[in-house]
């Protein structure tokens, strides 16, 4: 029987728990690694355990949909313009498609992400990175998150899409407000501060696209533009969405990561100087602090069918909050899980998910991270903390820092 708690004996939204997560998820896999949750209205379910969590990414009863349908609809009829460009960016997204037509967007999205594609990128990444870090040295210090893992992705994204280098911060600003609909926490986001953000960035790329038509580059924005007038595979409203999720999801993921690894490896001296000496770690220190300390921390399913998971019973259309954070540090998975280990070998973390829906971006992003990290640590052999303990955003989705001031020589 699906029998609910309506509390938790841990505030989920503490900063304490927003530093450091860790405890309470090992709390949750022993006592209750499958806990049904009502508040209010709502009833969702945590999964916390690696074997079930995997199991749901994989499995075809789980829909990836989160937004009631009817609830869209009324959006589309609102006579407010920044909230029908909202639904209609949530109401296209691939994020919450299932079956055929997230094979279709994804299908045609995944042309940026070839080996192909991803390895021409990587002189634009270096130099990118290069010059990042030209303008710290010059500074005689670096603030990680504003001048370096925030500007990197956003820059990559916006150039592989063939958007203007001086249109970056203003579309940072715009992925930043809509990041509530890509990260699933929409609910509890100021909706319009967020319909607002996807009312002006679709109107951004409505226009990109109308110049872009007459004028096509050899970007991905252009080749997309051209499947969608070729055979109608993607409609406008999919191209936009579809923009906007690469945008968004494609930047605010690989800031975390680079800032939570940088941030780990200060609380890990040992590891940081394994780095330093070996650069042939790169790979397997990229993919260890991936794990280790994930920039996404759950994602969610909803079971199309009753199921029953971890031998607790779940009704169809209960949303299930599944935890890749507590995944990625159960030890039924990963030997000795909270010791961050730069070496380590077998390392089948979720942190980019499972399934159809894992990370479309994910060949991108390790690229972007391992050289972001090389670069750093070659550029700068000796990094430091500056300051106090720094605090991390808050949010049950995504995990990040506001800010990673340190020394650098």
């Amino acid at each position: 029987m699906f029998q609910p708690v309506e509390s938790l004996p841990w505030d989920l939204f503490s900063p304490e728990f927003q530093a450091d997560p860790y405890p309470t998820y090992a709390r949750l896999r022993e006592e209750a690694p499958v806990l049904p949750l009502e508040r209010g209205p709502f009833r969702f379910v945590f999964v916390t355990r690696y074997a079930d969590v995997a199991a749901v990414l994989r499995d075809a009863r789980f829909s990836a949909m989160k937004f009631p349908d009817a609830l869209i609809q009324v959006a589309l009829q609102s006579d407010d313009p920044t909230t029908v460009a909202l639904a209609k960016v949530i109401s296209n997204v691939m994020l919450v498609k299932d079956g055929a037509d997230h094979a279709r967007l994804r299908g045609l999205a995944n042309k940026a992400f070839t080996p192909r594609v991803v390895e021409g990128l990587r002189g634009r990444i270096e130099a990118i990175v290069g010059e990042l870090l030209d303008e710290a040295d010059r500074h005689g210090g670096l603030e990680l998150m504003h001048d370096f893992a925030s500007p990197l992705p956003v820059a990559v994204i916006a150039e592989l899409l063939g958007l203007p280098p001086g249109d970056r911060k203003q579309i940072k600003a715009w992925s930043d407000a809509i990041v509530p609909v890509l990260d699933g926490s929409i609910r509890d986001a100021n909706l319009a501060n967020v319909a607002r953000g996807a009312f002006e960035f679709r109107d951004y790329l409505k226009d990109v696209v109308a110049h872009r038509r007459k004028d096509p580059g050899d970007d991905l924005l252009s080749a997309m533009i051209a499947t969608h007038e070729r055979d109608d595979a993607l409609s406008e409203d999919e191209l936009l969405a579809t923009a906007i999720l690469l945008l968004g999801a494609g930047h605010e993921t690989t800031t975390n990561w680079i800032g939570n690894g940088v941030h780990a490896l200060l609380r890990h001296p040992g590891e940081l100087a394994r780095v330093g000496r070996d650069r042939g770690m790169i790979k397997s220190a990229t993919e260890e602090l991936l794990r280790f300390d994930s920039p996404v921390q759950a994602t969610s399913r909803v079971p199309k069918e009753d199921v029953v998971i971890g031998g607790v019973a779940i009704p169809a259309g209960i949303e299930l909050n599944l935890f890749l954070g507590s995944a990625n540090r159960d030890p039924a998975q990963f030997p000795e899980p909270d010791r961050l280990d730069v070496g380590r070998a077998e390392n089948r973390h979720l942190a980019f998910g499972l399934g159809a829906h894992f990370c479309l971006g994910a060949p991108l992003a390790r690229l972007e991270a391992q050289i972001a990290f090389e670069r750093l640590l070659e550029r700068f052999p000796k990094i430091e903390l500056a300051g106090p303990e720094p605090r991390y955003k808050p949010g049950l989705v995504l995990h990040g820092l506001e800010s990673l001031r340190l020394e650098v020589g």
